[in-house]
């Protein structure tokens, strides 16, 4: 019988393991699908390990593991996705914002011969007008970034195990996994699904923490921003060309006056311009760096006794 294997990261989510791993292990024995849930604890300063543990404990089939610190959703999800084992492979959110209900469609989809079962948002529930404007416009910009319609694309999705394995043969470090699913391309249909209220505690995403998780993933992913470099560069140029074309117009017309005010908008507009491509141009460098220095994306401190093999250690 097919194995299907869900990963699970979680941060700061005690309140919310116990009851995720009643309600995934109900669906999934009512529906007779043979399963692993993989909880990944992405160093959190709670106790949600321990009810990792104690949920474990309870029931073979769920995993653990927890990070020597955190290491942020993306490492979370490739860590989950190393130590699963099974031939297909559901991502979701540990707070059941992702809908158990929608599984069994995807896994027979999946029996259908579909390798890749997109989720896709019909909303984002009841976010603040804030959050839904920063995250609409987020997918808008990564959309145009990456040249995929990302717009309502979420992490919770359904792998088949090569789309799986050629995920984690991926050498790089700074990583987006929405998108990645989308780059690799294989057989791929959607599923549809309404945003759930939280049953337990708050989302740890805030503005500014999503602006960040947007910045990163747009330099990661693209490389389109380094092109605005040069597109702000010939905006700096025609602004150039138009104001020595207007001061020689006013010298031979003996209209020349001291332009003071335009040397000052001239040289704002300009420092401006560059100091931005300075900008984008570090973050560029930053993630070279970062993927120069070799380091793991994650390092697994404790993982539950059912954990096969050697899996403490680096990913």
């Amino acid at each position: 019988m097919a194995l299907l294997s869900i990963v699970l990261p979680s941060y700061n989510e005690e309140q919310n393991i116990a009851n995720t791993a009643r309600v995934l292990a109900q669906l999934l024995e009512k529906e007779q699908i043979e399963y692993e849930l993989i909880f990944v604890s992405d160093g959190s300063k709670d106790a949600t390990y321990t009810e990792i543990l104690k949920a474990a404990a309870a029931n073979p089939r769920i995993k653990g593991t927890e990070f020597s610190r955190n290491f942020g959703k993306e490492a979370s999800i490739f860590a989950g996705l190393s130590l699963a084992v099974g031939d297909a492979v559901i991502v979701m959110d540990c707070d059941l914002q992702h809908p158990p209900q929608v599984i069994p469609r995807m896994w027979k989809l999946w029996q259908e011969g579909y390798e890749v079962v997109e989720g896709i948002k019909l909303s984002r529930g009841r976010e603040s007008l804030a959050h839904k404007m920063s995250a609409g416009l987020f997918y808008k910009i990564m959309s145009r970034l990456i040249k995929m319609d990302m717009n309502a694309s979420s992490d919770y999705k359904l792998l088949d195990r090569k789309v799986v394995n050629v995920l984690l043969e991926l050498p790089e470090k700074n990583t987006f996994f929405r998108a990645l699913t989308f780059w690799a391309g294989f057989n791929t249909t959607t599923v549809e699904y309404e945003v759930q209220e939280r049953a337990y505690g708050e989302s740890k995403w805030s503005l500014l923490s999503l602006m960040k998780y947007a910045i990163t993933n747009a330099t990661s992913f693209s490389t389109l921003p380094l092109q605005l470099v040069t597109f702000m560069g010939m905006i700096s140029i025609l602004f150039s060309v138009i104001l020595a074309i207007q001061t020689m117009f006013k010298y031979l017309s003996g209209t020349a006056v001291e332009g003071f005010t335009t040397v000052i908008l001239l040289v704002l507009i300009i420092g401006g311009f560059i100091m931005l491509s300075l900008g984008i141009i570090g973050h560029y460098i930053a993630r070279i760096y970062e993927e120069v220095k070799g380091r793991p994306r994650y390092i697994i401190s404790k993982v539950t006794e059912n954990v096969m093999g050697n899996a403490t250690g680096k990913g």
